[in-house]
C-alpha cells in the first residue's frame, strides 16, 4: 500500500459522513455504493497486497478506523475530522433503516452467529426486515461458483443494505470485484461487527475507544489472532509515518502568492 491511499480517507465529521451514507436509502436503485475501513493493520497488509490496496481505493467511502489513521492523515495534509469505525457506521445505518423502514442482508460468519444476529435485530430494530443471511464457505478465496451463489442469494432477497463480515482483506476484495453485480443500495465491509453485534465478542469500554486503545482490548480477548497486528503492523506503520514526516520536513518550501 502506498501512503497516497490515505488520500482516499473520508474527511467529513462522522455525522456528515453517516448522513451521506444513509442518503442512498432514499434514492432510486442506481447501483451499489460501499464502505470500507482503513486501520493500521489493513494499511500494512495493503503494502504487500496490491489487489487489496486497489480494493480499498475503490470504496465509495474509506473511513479512518483508528486514531493513528486520523493523525497520519492530518500529517499528510488531509483534514480528517475524526475516527469512524465499522460499528459506528453499522449503528447509524441501522437506525436510519429503522426510521424509514427497510431491509438488510448479512453475508459472512457462521450460521450460529447469523442466528444470534437475527434474534437481536428483531429487538433492536423492529422496523427493519431481515431479508436474509448467508454463511459462505471458510476459504482464503472464493471460487467463481461460490461467488455466483452468494450474489444470487443476495439479489434474490433484494435488501436495501448488505453487511459483509468475512474479515479483511477478503471482504473488501470481494465487494470491489462484485459491486456492479449486487442489487443493493449500500454495502458495508464491517468484519468484526458480526461478532460484536451477535455477542460473541464484547467491545471495549468507550474510554478505551476514545483514547485510541481499543486494540489493547482486542489483543486481550483474542491474543493469538491479534498479536501479529501489534508486533508487526504497528512498528511498520510508525516507521512509514516517521519517514514521511522526515520527507515533509526536508521538502523545499514553496512560498505562497503574496
Amino acid at each position: 500500500m502506498k501512503l497516497e491511499t490515505m488520500g482516499y480517507l473520508v474527511e467529513a465529521e462522522p455525522p456528515a459522513c453517516f448522513a451521506a451514507m444513509t442518503a442512498v436509502l432514499d434514492r432510486p436503485q442506481r447501483g451499489c455504493r460501499w464502505m470500507a475501513c482503513l486501520n493500521v493493520h489493513s494499511y500494512v497488509v495493503g503494502k504487500d497486497d496490491a489487489p487489496y490496496d486497489r480494493a480499498l481505493r475503490a470504496a465509495d467511502w474509506l473511513v479512518p478506523d483508528g486514531v493513528a489513521l486520523v493523525w497520519a492523515g492530518r500529517m499528510m495534509g488531509r483534514r480528517i475530522a475524526g475516527r469512524i469505525t465499522g460499528p459506528d457506521v453499522f449503528t447509524a445505518m441501522m437506525q436510519a433503516l429503522d426510521a424509514r423502514g427497510g431491509s438488510v442482508f448479512f453475508l459472512g460468519s457462521t450460521q450460529e452467529t447469523l442466528e444470534r444476529i437475527a434474534e437481536r435485530l428483531a429487538r433492536d430494530y423492529p422496523r427493519v426486515r431481515l431479508a436474509g443471511s448467508y454463511s459462505p464457505p471458510f476459504a482464503a478465496a472464493f471460487s467463481e461458483a461460490q461467488s455466483v451463489a452468494m450474489i444470487a442469494a443476495v439479489n434474490a432477497a433484494a435488501p436495501d443494505v448488505l453487511w459483509v463480515g468475512m474479515t479483511a482483506p477478503k471482504q473488501e476484495k470481494w465487494l470491489a470485484a462484485h459491486q456492479a453485480e449486487l442489487s443493493v443500495k449500500f454495502a458495508g465491509a464491517v468484519g468484526a461487527v458480526f461478532d460484536f453485534y451477535s455477542g460473541r465478542l464484547k467491545r471495549s469500554h468507550p474510554l478505551l475507544r476514545r483514547a485510541g486503545l481499543e486494540w489493547l482490548h482486542r489483543l486481550a480477548m483474542q491474543p493469538r489472532r491479534h498479536w501479529r497486528r501489534i508486533a508487526i503492523s504497528i512498528p511498520r506503520f510508525l516507521g512509514d509515518m516517521a519517514l514521511e514526516r522526515l520527507r515533509l520536513r526536508r521538502a523545499p518550501h514553496t512560498p505562497g502568492p503574496r
